[in-house]
């Protein structure tokens, strides 16, 4: 009867570890801050390099329109580098970061979740 309840405590023990470490992975954020200087209208396009994901997705991109600094929080598991990627709108190949659809290879346009806050990434004409 005491091994019955020392086994069963044992699984139940690391369920619980095994949600809470599901729970925690979802539960970090990245704050990215974006700024263009570019006199045309650029998208933006956030990137994870560990899984099948991208920031807003479904297809959507973010767009500014101006020269103030644009602040996006991700919602994102810890550890997972994130990139960002930018370009002139209906212009792919001017591009910032890893570009449209992550195609690009980049230098400093990565940071890893859980990070808090980025450096902000201006984009230069």
């Amino acid at each position: 009867m005491r091994t019955r309840f020392l086994v069963t405590f044992a699984v139940l023990c690391t369920a619980l570890f095994a949600l809470s470490d599901v729970a925690s992975a979802a539960a970090e954020t990245l704050t990215w801050q974006v700024r263009s200087e570019h006199p045309n209208t650029v998208a933006v396009e956030f990137y994870s390099q560990d899984r099948n994901a991208a920031w807003p997705g479904d297809g959507e991109v973010y767009l500014i329109r101006d020269w103030d600094t644009h602040t996006f929080k991700l919602d994102c598991r810890r550890g997972e580098s994130i990139c960002y990627g930018a370009w002139v709108r209906n212009q792919s190949s001017s591009y910032w970061g890893v570009g449209k659809d992550n195609a690009r290879g980049c230098q400093r346009c990565c940071y890893v979740c859980g990070g808090g806050r980025t450096k902000t990434q201006v984009l230069n004409p």
